[in-house]
C-alpha cells in the first residue's frame, strides 16, 4: 500500500475527540509511509488529517471538485491538488489514486463516499481494504445496521466481514495489511448470436 483515501467531515464535530482522533490518522499514516488521499479541503477534520500529514513530512493529494475549490475552502498547502469538474468524478479519482479506504468521523457525504467503496468491494470492482475509524463510537448505528443487513439475509456473510472497524487509527491499518478480500462471482452474459 502507497495511499490511503480518508473520508470525513468538512466541520470539527460537536467534541474535540473527533478532530484528535483525525490527527493521530494522519501522523500514523506519515510515520508509516503512506500517502493521503482526501476531498482537498482545508476545513474540519478534512483539514486537521492533511495538516498532520503534512507537518509529519507525509505526501498529501487532494482532490477537490471546481465548485468547492471556488467557495475557498482548497487546502493550497498540498503535495499536489487535483481540480475535477464533479463530486463523481473526485469518487473516481481517489479510488485510482488510493490502495486502501478510511472513514472518520462526518455527515452524509462521507458516509455516500464510504457505502460507494464498499459497494463497489462487494461488486468486485476493487480489491482494497476499507474500515471505519470509530470514534466516540460514532460509527456503531451504521455497523448494528450492516449487522441487521446480514441476519435479515440482506447481506451475505463475506460482505459483512469486508468493512474493518476500530477505534484505534494504528490497529486499524494493521488490520489493513493483513486484509484479503472475499471472491467475487462475477457473471458474464453469454452471447446470443
Amino acid at each position: 500500500m502507497k495511499r490511503i483515501a480518508v473520508f470525513c467531515g468538512s466541520s470539527n464535530g460537536a467534541s474535540e475527540v473527533y478532530r484528535e482522533g483525525a490527527v493521530r490518522l494522519g501522523r500514523e499514516l506519515a510515520e508509516r509511509g503512506l500517502g493521503l488521499v482526501y476531498g482537498g479541503a482545508s476545513v474540519g477534520l478534512m483539514g486537521a488529517v492533511a495538516d498532520a500529514v503534512l507537518e509529519a513530512g507525509g505526501e498529501v493529494i487532494g482532490v477537490i471538485p471546481k465548485m468547492l475549490e471556488n467557495r475557498e475552502i482548497s487546502h493550497h498547502g498540498l503535495t499536489e491538488l487535483i481540480v475535477v469538474e464533479s463530486m463523481h468524478e473526485r469518487k473516481a479519482k481517489m479510488a485510482e489514486l488510493a490502495d486502501g479506504f478510511v472513514a472518520l468521523p462526518g455527515g452524509p457525504g462521507t458516509l455516500e463516499e464510504f457505502v460507494e467503496i464498499y459497494t463497489w468491494g462487494q461488486l468486485g470492482l476493487h480489491r482494497k481494504p476499507f474500515g471505519l475509524v470509530n470514534i466516540n463510537q460514532y460509527y456503531e448505528p451504521l455497523v448494528a445496521l450492516f449487522d441487521r443487513m446480514n441476519q435479515e439475509q440482506f447481506m451475505q456473510d463475506k460482505y459483512r466481514s469486508m468493512v474493518l472497524v476500530n477505534e484505534d487509527p494504528a490497529k486499524l491499518l494493521e488490520q489493513f495489511a493483513s486484509y484479503e478480500a472475499p471472491e467475487v462471482k462475477t457473471y458474464i452474459k453469454k452471447d446470443q448470436t
